[in-house]
């Protein structure tokens, strides 16, 4: 689904753990690291999207989360004109990503890549929470540092409750 603007919806989904570190996957058969994000369906409401792709993508479960906060506006970014594929309509120029903070309450054990029709990471490893912007490709730095921007102070009060209830 692409809206009047050229613009495909999408849900990225920023999952930290306990210990603050954010969960950070490699595209299959690449260098290529991001956080997971995919397509919101027709009709389908952007949280449901979210828990959606979250078992798809990485094989985690509502009951394996607790759903933080989420960006209140459309972040957007723009494809690279090589990337942009002229010959389908109507064009899509980019997408436009509603994102989620997500903490994770189950053990990392049960991530996994192979639950969706296609898998699309083969690894992943625990990032800190400013690091994505710098290694994410380059057209997807703006739109990851504005959703870290908007996500933080709700990561930060999470991450102290849990600190002082240790």
């Amino acid at each position: 689904m692409i809206d009047a603007d050229g613009y495909r919806p999408n849900v990225g989904l920023i999952i930290f753990n306990d210990q603050g570190k954010l969960l950070w996957a490699k595209r299959i058969g690449q260098e290529a690291w991001q956080f997971p994000q995919g397509g919101i369906a027709r009709d389908e409401l952007p949280q449901a999207a979210a828990l959606r792709e979250l078992r798809e993508e990485v094989g985690l479960e509502h009951s394996d989360i607790e759903v933080i906060a989420s960006t209140t506006e459309w972040l957007h970014y723009e494809l690279p004109a090589h990337l942009i594929r002229q010959r389908s309509q109507p064009l899509c120029i980019g997408q436009k990503q509603l994102w989620f903070l997500l903490r994770m309450l189950c053990s990392a054990d049960k991530i996994r890549f192979d639950l969706g029709q296609k898998a699309e990471f083969d690894d992943y490893r625990w990032i800190d929470y400013w690091e994505a912007p710098e290694h994410v490709i380059a057209f997807k730095r703006e739109v990851y540092s504005k959703a870290l921007a908007q996500l933080h102070v709700a990561y930060t009060k999470t991450i102290e409750l849990l600190t002082n209830n240790k």
